[in-house]
């Protein structure tokens, strides 16, 4: 089932409901208006006709056409006797009579059709009994008055049928109604989705939906176009990862090529140019070794497998100046070390890659001799070094991606290593500056 079926089922059965309730609610509101006025009616007859004084008789078409009794606290019906029996309610209209009970409605049923009694107190009257026609009294009677409600029946039946005709149209024209508003509200829908399809077809992510209205429809349009912008700018990072790394790859290999070029007359070469070559090659090999790592570390991206723990920075920091010390001792460059127990949240093997990279850089650039400074408090790392620095006009791009200075073109490395450092800082919620 679609969901625009769904929501047509939906906004017919609330219409249903709601039209069910306010029928049922009209023919009850129409009966007890109708029989309220035949209630009306019987208690005015029996107001105006008890307003006489003592009555002995009273005639029928003196009491406006109704069928009445009048009936003794002891059981005697007075006469005239109506035809309406009253065997059934004589406990009831007894203890009217004598004044125990109030005066009250009822409908009841003769022969099949409906008749509504009004029983209210007579007081005290002298009465002719219906069957022996002799006088006795006084005594306390009640005045039963009878209307029949097959006219009521009729105008019910009547309105019940307008009713079932106005429902069954209501519900028609709802269901209607409900298929175009159905069709009009998921029309942008209905785009959207189209559109979903298309790129998924296509692969194009620099399409863009028309952002919409403040409504919900709207929001979801511009939740889209953004999804899109992030494909976009994603599949922008991978091609120029990919070309970066496609030139930076060219050089170390063509070095390679060449130098297994020459691998070919190995037989022409000294002892010293063969060890010459060896020495080459293991350096590019090197050079392209780290490069590759580079790459893939820069490839993981912001991807989270590894849960986040909390750690100490000082200690991270610790193991990396250890590494690097080793690095350069044959330069005789030293690291001095300065901090505090500090506590993150974060990735271990990342965040000792990029404190890593930082000393590495500082490494390069420090003269024989030099001492690199290195202080961790308060969850910052400061790398310190004594080389030439950084010209201003470079300061802005040493954390692209295989950007070099000119005054760096002449050592080795891929322009990756402070990349790498504000790709992990970035991820695990901080920042680096230079």
């Amino acid at each position: 089932m679609t969901f625009s079926t769904r929501l047509v089922l939906v906004v017919a059965i609330a219409v249903f409901v709601a039209v069910l309730s306010a029928t049922a609610a009209s023919y009850v509101a129409a009966r007890n208006s109708l029989v309220g006025s035949v209630d009306g009616t019987l208690e005015s007859t029996a107001t105006s006709t008890l307003a006489r004084g003592p009555i002995l008789h009273v005639r029928r078409t003196a009491i406006a056409g109704l069928d009445y009794q009048f009936v003794a606290q002891t059981g005697e019906l007075g006469s005239p006797g109506s035809e309406i029996p009253v065997t059934s309610q004589m406990a009831a209209i007894r203890a009217v009579a004598a004044g125990r009970a109030p005066a009250f409605f009822t409908t009841v049923t003769v022969n099949g059709s409906p008749y509504r009694e009004y029983v209210t107190g007579a007081g005290t009257l002298r009465l002719v009994t219906s069957h022996t026609g002799a006088v006795f009294g006084p005594v306390r009677t009640a005045l039963v008055l009878v209307l029949p409600l097959a006219g009521v029946d009729t105008q019910l039946s009547h309105l019940g049928y307008i009713l079932v005709v106005v429902a069954v149209a209501g519900i028609v024209l709802a269901l209607v109604l409900a298929a175009g508003v159905a069709r009009t509200a998921l029309s942008p829908l209905h785009e959207l989705t189209a559109a979903v399809e298309d790129v998924a077809v296509t692969s194009d992510v620099s399409k863009r939906l028309d952002p919409g209205g403040p409504d919900e429809l709207g929001r979801l349009r511009r939740a889209f176009n953004h999804l899109l912008r992030a494909l976009d700018h994603s599949q922008q990072a991978q091609r120029q990862l990919v070309l970066d790394a496609g030139h930076e790859l060219r050089t170390p290999l063509t070095s390679i090529r060449t130098n297994l070029e020459v691998v070919r007359r190995l037989e022409d070469l000294s002892t010293g140019e063969r060890e010459v070559l060896v020495d080459d090659l293991l350096t590019q090999m090197n050079e392209l070794t780290t490069l590759v790592g580079d790459l893939s570390e820069l490839a993981r991206g912001e991807q989270r497998h590894e849960p986040t723990k909390v750690l100490r920075l000082d200690r991270v920091v610790e193991e990396a100046v250890a590494v690097a010390t080793t690095h350069a001792r044959p330069r005789d460059v030293h690291f001095a070390l300065a901090g505090q127990p500090t506590w993150v949240r974060g990735r271990r093997d990342r965040l000792g890659r990029a404190v890593g990279n930082l000393l590495d850089n500082a490494l390069k650039w420090s003269p024989a001799g030099a001492t690199v400074e290195v202080d961790c408090r308060e969850g910052v790392v400061v790398v310190r070094d004594h080389g030439p620095g950084i010209a201003p006009e470079d300061l802005p791009h040493v954390f692209d991606r295989f950007y070099r200075a000119p005054a760096a073109r002449r050592l080795p490395g891929s322009g990756l290593g402070l990349a790498i450092v504000a790709q992990v800082a970035q991820a695990e919620g901080g920042s680096v500056w230079a």
